[in-house]
């Protein structure tokens, strides 16, 4: 299974696309993208939607695998991790039929 570096990495060597050349379009160094694709630093979500439009990757299914990440690298040490996450599903389907109201 592929992290969000490597999917990064993989579209741009495919677009002969240099980390140059992407990491002005998104506007920062190119030592941090390269980081990025070493699953060295975490994007933030704008950068993902920069990059995502110019290696041409659909922006959601690149979001949901940024946060993906972000769970699977915070959970993968608790021993109840799977049980977490289908309890977790259960209450993200009751926030959104049952909005907070301010």
């Amino acid at each position: 299974m592929e992290t969000i570096g490597q999917i990064l990495r993989n579209k741009r060597q495919a677009l002969g696309l240099l980390l140059r050349q992407v990491s002005a379009y998104v506007d920062i160094d190119q030592a941090i993208l390269s980081k990025i694709e070493r699953n060295e630093r975490k994007p933030t979500k704008e950068m993902l939607v920069k990059l995502a439009e110019i290696l041409k990757l659909d922006k959601d299914e690149l979001l949901v695998q940024f946060i993906s990440d972000k769970i699977a690298y915070e959970i993968v040490d608790e021993d109840c991790a799977s049980k977490a996450l289908k309890v977790a599903e259960k209450k993200i389907k009751y926030l959104k039929s049952h909005p907070i109201q301010n």
